[in-house]
């Protein structure tokens, strides 16, 4: 059993999004429950979660944004940028123990302390540019954990996949020029599926040009679909490209049962997933996989795939 790292916290359930947000702290619960009811949590190493160093959000988000963001929480504000991201007065501080957990799982696990680890935090990151807050995303937390594998650790290839099924805009943006990183993402096709952006003609820009891979999936796509596209496409450009780490932004929505995603994946299809990607990490980079929680907003496909997810990180 490998050692992984658990770092959940019930401060994430205070984030407040308000009646009828699909992204609520019942999300967490409902993982919390599951993974105690599977004995899950006790088979993990609870890691306490810290706030970030405001320094390193810095790094990647705009001073005049965080200001804005931090401000707006103080003020009352009922959502910042756009209403779809909704804040409470706790909102800011809950954001920095969010990007905290992302740094923290990749440190203990650069430091061999922890094999692997999953971090099911909120508010989730992966919309989050540069200067402002989109669909639900505060702080882009798995940017931060790339970002400190290279400044930090000096890794040069670091490899962020995202199977989410809303596009990750805003980590491709922040990494589009860069070739430390390749950023993967299979996703709802973005003329039906927000934020739509992630096409396929998008493969980075300058330096980067060749380290954006975007893998677009109709409306019904299933399972054989998902495995083709990492046959096909995902696992040979991670052979080109040999990365140092794993970093996984783990969203469920693209389970059949999710409200928000017209994918239809089965819960199994999140083990296999997690299975070739703990695969990957163990060809490459000594087993080095981090995963950070994103989207997934039905509680019964979230917390049974969540488990799932999380049971093959204890048994890789």
């Amino acid at each position: 059993m490998a050692r992984t790292g658990l770092l959940q916290d019930e401060r994430f359930q205070r984030h407040l999004t308000g009646p009828g947000h699909p992204e609520r702290p019942e999300r967490l619960a409902a993982l919390a429950k599951a993974f105690a009811e599977r004995g899950l949590t006790d088979a993990c190493q609870a890691i306490k979660v810290t706030p970030v160093d405001m320094d390193l959000v810095l790094g990647i988000h705009a001073e005049s944004y965080v200001e804005r963001f931090e401000q707006a929480c103080e003020h009352g504000l009922s959502y910042i940028d756009v209403p779809d991201s909704a804040i409470c007065d706790e909102s800011y501080r809950i954001a920095q123990l969010a990007a905290g957990a992302a740094i923290q799982a990749v440190d203990e696990v650069m430091a061999g302390r922890l094999d692997n680890a999953f971090c099911p935090v909120r508010p989730p990151g992966h919309h989050a540019e540069h200067e402002r807050s989109m669909g639900f995303c505060m702080f882009n937390n798995i940017a931060l954990a790339a970002r400190r594998l290279i400044d930090h650790h000096d890794l040069s290839r670091v490899l962020i996949l995202d199977f989410d099924v809303h596009h990750g805009n805003g980590t491709q943006h922040m990494f589009e020029s860069d070739p430390r990183v390749l950023f993967i993402s299979i996703h709802g096709h973005p003329n039906v599926v927000f934020p739509g952006t992630g096409y396929p003609s998008e493969r980075g820009v300058g330096e980067g040009e060749g380290h954006t891979l975007n893998i677009t999936m109709t409306p019904h796509s299933g399972d054989t679909d998902y495995r083709r596209a990492f046959d096909d496409s995902i696992h040979p450009e991670i052979e080109r490209y040999a990365p140092q780490f794993v970093l996984v932004d783990a969203g469920f929505d693209a389970h059949k049962l999710d409200p928000l995603a017209p994918v239809d994946l089965d819960t199994e299809s999140f083990g296999w997933m997690t299975d070739e990607l703990v695969g990957v990490a163990k060809q490459y980079c000594e087993g080095r996989i981090v995963s950070m929680l994103e989207g997934g907003y039905s509680l019964e496909a979230l917390s049974k795939s969540g488990a799932l997810h999380l049971e093959r990180l204890l048994d890789a």
